[in-house]
């Protein structure tokens, strides 16, 4: 049974003058797919071919800091900009989680709060790692404070690790796991998500290696001495999870057994995965017998709307 009104949370946008600029930069791919072509036209038909009504438009790694400030907030006014105006062109299609500067907090913070007081930015996006720096570490928390002011929804999707790459293996098949896990923990570590109670994360991918690692990885509080492991096994549970390459009979039933209710959102990570994924992906969703009716509502449309209120509702 295909659904025909699917939200959209991990859904990618490329504004033409940002791939143009990641090219300048020698920077052709991400996570080991080359940087593919975007038209609203043509998200618009594979939302069709989907069952997805709405999308909530991000840019995806390795985001706008290639290592200069000054370039960064550019960019990421650039993005903000043309993503706004696709919403305006198609406010019944589109929404969009917007673009930050970090590890540039003055920068992050500044267009956050453009993004919301003139854009109306459903949210931000930000990468599990910035240039080496996981989200949860001190040095964010000006922005933490910001985002907690707007009680901003924000879409955490891995980048590279800070660290060798192995031949062979293409980051988005194992290394963006390990780094949305990594950026996870830091939060929970640090007790974000209790500091700053009122920022929503969604984690990509169904968090990674989380859910099903959780209590492992809960454990770990007892040798860093930072929290106690049930109450980060708790703060693990309310984070969001989009169902991006992960809709599978493996890795859905560890994050339905894992997440609070009503925190599994559908992704469809397009255009990095190009439609032949999607609709492997959204088969076995589909399919899934063990989905009863209120779960997949949930799961394609309802838990999204319950988020994302102002838009949504």
């Amino acid at each position: 049974m295909t659904s025909n009104n699917r939200i959209d949370v991990h859904q990618h946008i490329l504004p033409p003058e940002y791939t143009a600029w990641l090219h300048s930069n020698g920077v052709a791919g991400a996570g080991g797919i080359n940087l593919p072509e975007w038209t609203a036209q043509s998200a618009l038909e594979t939302m069709s071919t989907f069952g997805i009504e709405r999308s909530i438009l991000s840019v995806s790694t390795p985001g706008v800091h290639l290592g200069d400030d000054g370039d960064a907030r550019v960019m990421a006014r650039v993005a903000n900009d043309y993503s706004a105006q696709v919403v305006r062109d198609h406010p019944d299609k589109f929404g969009f989680f917007a673009t930050l500067t970090l590890p540039d907090v003055d920068g992050a913070a500044e267009e956050a709060n453009r993004a919301f007081a003139e854009l109306k930015a459903d949210g931000v996006v930000l990468i599990a790692n910035s240039r080496g720096t996981y989200l949860g570490d001190p040095a964010f928390d000006p922005l933490m404070e910001e985002l907690n002011r707007h009680s901003a929804v924000v879409f955490v999707h891995p980048g590279e690790l800070p660290g060798e790459s192995i031949d062979g293996i293409p980051s988005f098949a194992m290394d963006f796991l390990l780094d949305t896990t990594r950026a996870a923990f830091n939060l929970v570590k640090n007790n974000v998500p209790r500091r700053y109670p009122n920022v929503k994360f969604i984690l990509s991918h169904a968090g990674g290696f989380l859910p099903y690692a959780s209590h492992r990885i809960s454990l770990a509080m007892i040798a860093t001495g930072a929290r106690d492991p049930l109450e980060a096994l708790e703060d693990f549970a309310d984070f969001y999870y989009d169902t991006a390459l992960s809709g599978s009979p493996a890795a859905l039933p560890s994050l339905l057994a894992f997440a609070n209710p009503g925190h599994v959102l559908y992704g469809s990570d397009w255009p990095f995965a190009p439609t032949v994924v999607g609709d492997y992906f959204n088969n076995l969703l589909d399919n899934n017998q063990s989905l009863d009716t209120e779960i997949r509502a949930g799961i394609d449309r309802n838990n999204a709307r319950a988020l994302f209120t102002s838009r949504l509702a």
